[in-house]
Parts: C-alpha cells; sequence; structure tokens
C-alpha cells in the first residue's frame, strides 16, 4: 500500500485545484447567468469529486505508514482528516442536490442564490484541508523521506 501512499503529494492538489475553481466557475455562471458555465461548472465539481476519493484514499494510507506520531503532529492530523472529511462531504453533497435539481429543472432562482452562499464554505474546507496537510508536510516531514530525530514512536 506504499505505492498508494507515495501518490498522495500528487493527486491531492487536483482536487484543491478543481473545487476551488468549481465554486468560482459556478459563482460566475450564476452572476452572469450563463448556461454554458453552470454546466462547466458541473463538469469540474464531478471530476473534483472524483479526485478528492482518490486523494482520500491515498491520504488514509499515506497516515498509516507514517512511524513518527507524538502529541503534536497527531493532532494536526486528525484536524487533516476532519477538513478533508469536510469537503468531501460537502461538495458531494453539493453535486448529489445540484443533479437533483438539474434533472427536475428547478436549480434556479432561490436555489442558485443558496449555492451562492454555501460555496465560501466549501472553500474554506478545502482551505484547511490544505492548510493541515501542508502543516503535516512541511514542518514534521510527513511523507517525505526525513524523519527528524526529535520525534518519538507513538503507539
Amino acid at each position: 500500500m506504499e505505492e498508494l501512499a507515495g501518490l498522495h503529494p500528487h493527486i491531492v492538489h487536483f482536487p484543491i485545484a478543481l473545487l476551488v475553481t468549481y465554486s468560482f466557475i459556478e459563482l460566475f455562471g450564476i452572476i452572469f447567468r450563463k448556461d454554458f458555465v453552470s454546466k462547466s461548472a458541473y463538469l469540474v465539481l464531478c471530476v473534483g469529486i472524483f479526485f478528492s476519493f482518490l486523494a482520500a484514499l491515498t491520504g488514509n494510507q499515506a497516515l498509516e505508514i507514517h512511524n513518527y506520531w507524538n502529541e503534536i503532529t497527531i493532532p494536526v492530523a486528525e484536524n487533516h482528516q476532519l477538513y478533508a472529511n469536510l469537503s468531501i462531504w460537502f461538495f458531494s453533497g453539493l453535486l448529489i442536490i445540484r443533479t437533483v435539481l438539474v434533472l427536475k429543472k428547478k436549480f434556479n432562482g432561490a436555489w442558485k442564490y443558496i449555492f451562492l452562499i454555501l460555496l465560501p464554505v466549501g472553500v474554506y474546507f478545502v482551505f484547511q484541508t490544505g492548510k493541515y496537510g501542508g502543516e503535516l508536510m512541511h514542518k514534521f516531514g510527513v511523507g517525505t523521506e526525513i524523519q527528524p530525530d526529535k520525534f518519538k514512536l507513538v503507539d
């Protein structure tokens, strides 16, 4: 499973970029009432969710194989997982709701404005996920060849 863990740093940037980009494209499509832009946003959301699941799969493997956890790094990893899960569930929920509304031809009016209000929440979740993930890697060496001597092994 180390192969999957090694892919995490490469895959993780796709959902970050796609979900944030989706939010801006959706915003643009709603404000300027461009149907093509709205459909494009939907496609970007679908691809972003797909890569989110890949990132979660590889990220869980990366956390499993890391051997240098301590009282400082464990809360950072837990926050990273929390916000990653919130991001996936939040955007998956938006995808499901949006799909149902589009199929029923009800993605208009108030629903679009509800999405406008919700989009910053999703972007915040993605931002927090990246912040904690970056801290794990850059500050504590998780996922790198460097294993700082100051970290002790925790059972």
